[in-house]
């Protein structure tokens, strides 16, 4: 653990650290940028629950007052639920918000970091940021990746998020390394979707046996992260042909409108939830829950067996 004064980690995250007890990383972004109030910090509260119903202390990770926060308050909560003009925080960003004591909303690359730095190595989150669409002409790949190529912290996510070119993002995991395995089924999923149209790198089917991947990977000393991929719930999903009917949509919405950098994504969720009537963020709802109940037994595992 990294102490220094740029952390400012909860007393309970930090005790459970010290006894070897299970700790999962949560992400901010999602309930500034990605959620509505007040279903964002309802579902932020939801997913601390469910994390600590299996078996884990739950770290949900901000930038506030200088500070990077590690385990927040009811009414931290509440400030980055309602509060207009938060920062969506990616590495790049870090020191001058920090340094501005600006209110930060960490991004997946953001959250991996501090989480590294307090000892944390299971993070859970929506879905990852990864080769854009077009990515060819705009070069725009996310953070998240170059960050996940060599920072020791598992990400779990429901695969990729839908708006990106998923087969160039596997591709690019590929090349930097980054196991990507797939909970309890051989189809890599897509976010919304059970299934993307690419198959599963690789396939685990039990959280004791992810644990024990990511213990025989960092003992290895092979850096970098481990890419947990876990379908949405079947009765929660969007058909992939009906989404990708959606985001279609959106995305020329978002090049009419001349959106560009790091207000794609928040734009392109916003457009999408209007344009599925609710459907996509009930989907997100579900899926995040999902993942912090598998992220939560992984930690758990991981905990027992690295004692």
């Amino acid at each position: 653990m990294l102490n220094n004064d740029y952390l400012l980690i909860h007393p309970e995250v930090v005790a459970a650290l010290q006894e070897g007890r299970a700790v999962v990383a949560l992400e901010s972004t999602i309930i500034s940028h990605g959620m509505p109030w007040p279903q964002n910090v309802i579902t932020a509260r939801e997913v601390e629950t469910i994390v600590r119903e299996n078996g884990a202390v739950p770290a949900t990770i901000a930038i506030l007052d200088g500070k990077c926060c590690i385990g927040l308050n009811d009414q931290q909560l509440e400030f980055l639920g309602q509060t207009q003009g938060v920062w969506k925080v990616s590495m790049r960003d870090m020191p001058y918000v920090i340094s501005q004591k600006i209110a930060g909303a960490t991004t997946v690359a953001a959250t991996m970091r501090i989480a590294s730095m307090a000892g944390i190595r299971i993070f859970v989150t929506g879905g990852i940021g990864g080769v854009h669409r077009g990515a060819e002409k705009s070069m725009d790949i996310s953070a998240d990746l170059t960050e996940m190529a060599h920072t020791n912290v598992a990400v779990l996510s429901a695969g990729v998020k839908s708006i990106l070119d998923i087969g160039l993002t596997l591709e690019y995991l590929e090349t930097l390394g980054i196991p990507v395995i797939t909970y309890g089924q051989d189809a890599f999923p897509s976010f919304y979707s059970q299934e993307s149209g690419y198959p599963s790198p690789l396939r685990l089917n039990e959280p004791q046996a992810i644990a024990h991947l990511l213990k025989a990977k960092w003992e290895l000393l092979l850096e970098g992260s481990v890419l947990i991929a876990n379908p949405v719930p079947k009765a929660m999903e969007i058909p992939r042909d009906k989404m990708e009917q959606t985001i279609i949509e959106a995305l020329r919405e978002a090049e009419r409108q001349g959106i560009k950098g790091k207000l794609v994504t928040p734009f392109l969720l916003k457009k999408i939830a209007e344009l599925s009537g609710g459907e996509s963020l009930a989907a997100n709802i579900a899926l995040i829950k999902n993942n912090a109940a598998l992220g939560g037994k992984i930690a758990s595992s991981f905990a027992l067996i690295s004692q």
